[in-house]
């Protein structure tokens, strides 16, 4: 069984630089978020600082070419690509494709077979805002016991997750898990800088959570490779491990913020109780 969304629900990011300054402010704003001078951009870029300064400052107006050229160099995600374009007085590059469209249906269908082949372990598909796409029943029985409230869509993974009526009593390292969580979503916000991701963090960083007295285990009590997930189902402690993947070179709005996360099981007696559950 699986859920999906029925529209992109992701909304346009903030902006880096007042309208009407022109493309110079924007690219300038992303050249310094990735501390990186006039000089080493230009030397990436085949061109002269000399030209990128008169970029910034407005002096030259970039082809649509360089403004793709130095959106790839500064690794500006692809939504932005569009706002970068359009201040520069270019038409948009990238469609944003709703998940729904049927254009869209072989992508649905294929991440739909890949979670699904993942079974008996969860996986997940989420978009940039962390709402869930889709979903194995690898997550299903993770999410056993969630109020109906919180399971209303959009689904949202970090609310499941931290909500102290979600999955947040179960997580026996929750300390560990929510900072990991916390310090993933602030990278997020400082790349797509979406006003509804901001909200989320507050809201979720807001959550109390339990001290150590009621039974939460400290890290690193058994060696593990990674940081894992040590989570309660039927009283058996399960741990995870995750993986996110993204698309590569995406030319579509919606599929470059997709994400697919995997949870590999990172002990013997987990592998048995996933595949004793799920046979």
């Amino acid at each position: 069984m699986t859920m999906v969304a029925t529209k992109n629900t992701v909304p346009p990011a903030d902006p880096t630089a007042p309208a009407g300054q022109g493309v110079g402010p924007l690219l300038r704003a992303w050249r310094e978020r990735r501390r990186v001078s006039q000089l080493e951009l230009a030397l990436r870029a085949d061109s002269s600082a000399r030209h990128i300064s008169f970029i910034e400052t407005g002096r030259s107006r970039p082809s649509e070419e360089m403004v793709l050229r130095l959106a790839e160099h500064l690794e500006v995600p692809v939504r932005e690509r569009n706002a970068l374009l359009l201040a520069a007085g270019y038409a948009p590059r990238y469609p944003e494709t709703s998940l729904d469209d049927p254009a869209l249906g072989a992508l649905r269908e294929g991440l739909e077979r890949l979670i699904q082949g993942y079974e008996p372990y969860p996986a997940l598909v989420v978009d940039a805002l962390y709402n869930v796409v889709t979903a194995n029943r690898g997550i299903m029985m993770l999410l056993e016991g969630v109020p109906e409230h919180l399971l209303a869509p959009p689904l949202n993974a970090i609310r499941l997750t931290l909500h102290p009526e979600g999955m947040a009593p179960r997580i026996r390292n929750l300390p560990e898990w929510r900072g990991h969580l916390l310090a993933q979503m602030e990278r997020d916000i400082a790349l797509h800088r979406f006003p509804a991701l901001r909200e989320l963090y507050e809201e979720v960083a807001a959550y109390p959570v339990p001290d150590r007295g009621d039974g939460q285990e400290a890290a690193g009590e058994v060696p593990y490779f990674a940081l894992p997930l040590r989570i309660e189902h039927q009283g058996q402690v399960l741990s995870f491990v995750s993986s996110i993947s993204t698309f590569n070179t995406p030319m579509d709005v919606t599929v470059s913020e997709l994400a697919i996360e995997t949870f590999l099981p990172a002990d013997p007696a987990t592998v048995k109780y996933c595949h004793a559950l799920m046979p």
